[in-house]
């Protein structure tokens, strides 16, 4: 099957450079429990100067789920190869990359295998490691017993888990409606692989691979996001080589859907410093 259509991948060309000048391209990688639609809130503030492409991950939204294979995506590099095809297939980089949390990590292990497809990523509320490690003096936000009862809670209820998890993450207590939209992505995604996903992304570890970046990338976290909190994004701006780091106002896991303007205005001033 082409990645086109195993990956659902669309394509917005951009509507301000003219047809003879070829825009940069941005490429959209969703997070756990979504799908592409998350970004239209924010993808379309960059169309006006961007080719912008967006695709679900294999497992999530209008994928091929039977490309689904649990031991490959038992790891975060099956998504970033996942996010190379795509790039190879809308026309090559090099590409500015736009992840959202656990994807900003697929993406970062995308950008290190394949560096000359990227100019720049912009990683959303990214962790490059969930739990713990008191031996390092490192902070993850969660003891790995917080993750064996999340683990726990999806296996015997995961239609009630997504209820009360699903608006925590999203947060935006002045927008309700986006925290129920966030319970319906999750209940769209079938358990079996949003439990497998889940285990891959809260049980990863790419702490060791920080310092191989070697592209722009822009960390945008949250002032309040116990998913990532802030002490994860102050970690990832001193361990991530070619990083800056910048806090957007806002509560909750999701700034692209609850924060799309301050995100929007974060994104654009990083590329604009980089020229692109």
């Amino acid at each position: 099957m082409r990645i086109e259509d195993r990956n659902n991948v669309r394509i917005r060309e951009c509507s301000a450079v003219p047809p003879r000048h070829a825009a940069a391209t941005m490429v959209f990688m969703h997070g756990f429990g979504c799908d592409q639609t998350m970004w239209r809130y924010l993808e379309p503030l960059f169309r006006p100067h961007y080719r912008t492409v967006l695709f679900d991950l294999v497992g999530s939204g209008a994928s091929d789920l039977d490309a689904y294979d649990f031991e490959s995506y038992a790891r975060l590099d099956a998504h970033g190869a996942d996010l190379r095809r795509v790039i190879h297939a809308v026309g090559g980089g090099p590409v500015i990359c736009v992840g959202h949390s656990v994807s900003a990590m697929s993406a970062l292990l995308a950008t290190i295998a394949e560096p000359e497809l990227f100019a720049a990523q912009v990683m959303l509320a990214p962790s490059p490691c969930y739990v713990d490690d008191a031996a390092a003096g490192y902070r993850g936000g969660f003891s790995r017993a917080d993750i064996d009862d999340l683990l726990d809670a999806m296996d015997s209820n995961y239609l009630g888990w997504s209820a009360g998890m699903a608006p925590a993450i999203m947060g935006a207590p002045g927008q309700p409606a986006l925290g129920q939209d966030l319970v319906s992505s999750f209940c769209r995604t079938d358990p079996v692989i949003a439990r497998h996903f889940a285990q891959a992304t809260f049980l990863s570890d790419h702490r060791a691979v920080l310092p191989h970046n070697s592209t722009p990338a822009l960390i945008v976290q949250c002032s309040d996001d116990f998913i990532a909190p802030p002490f994860v994004g102050d970690y990832l701006r001193e361990m991530l080589p070619h990083s800056r780091l910048h806090v957007v106002d806002n509560v909750g896991h999701c700034p692209h859907m609850s924060a799309p303007d301050a995100s929007y205005r974060a994104v654009r001033h990083f590329l604009d410093g980089l020229h692109l």
